[in-house]
């Protein structure tokens, strides 16, 4: 079943990778005995699904979670059962997804407005008349 992201967008299984490994922390037996922890690998570098513009969003967004050989890598442990692990595996990805498909707003330089640099100007000025009154009276003041 593919990984429905928004309306348009489907990561077919092909692309998603998932395996079980063993959870660490607090459980007692269970978590030496039962793997419940879920490993999700989505092959972005081969993904057919997403634009180039947005993949690089998701290099940037993915940070430590990208692999060497350009996978993302997705580690789900806070739940005690697999199937709440990989649904909340799944979800994490599909958020990162849904955020990477947004494009950023382009910057537009502007100046700041005239009120603003004068300001900034008294305020320096202010702090110059301030420091000049704390030095010692020069011999011609």
């Amino acid at each position: 079943m593919p990984l429905r992201v928004e309306a348009g967008v489907e990561i077919p299984d092909a692309e998603l990778s998932v395996s079980f490994i063993r959870s660490s922390g607090p459980g007692g037996q269970n978590v030496n005995k039962v793997a419940s922890a879920v490993q999700l690998r989505f092959d972005l570098a081969g993904s057919t699904v997403l634009g180039e513009a947005v993949k690089a969003r998701l290099r940037h967004l993915s940070g430590r979670r990208l692999t060497a050989d350009g996978a993302l890598l997705l580690v789900a442990r806070t739940h005690r059962s697999q199937g709440e692990n990989r649904r909340d595996a799944l979800e994490r990805l599909a958020e990162l997804i849904r955020r990477a498909l947004v494009q950023p707003k382009a910057r537009r330089a502007t100046k700041p407005p005239r009120a603003a640099r004068e300001r900034r100007l008294e305020g320096k000025s202010r702090v110059q008349r301030a420091k000049r009154l704390r030095s010692r009276p020069r011999w011609d003041d």
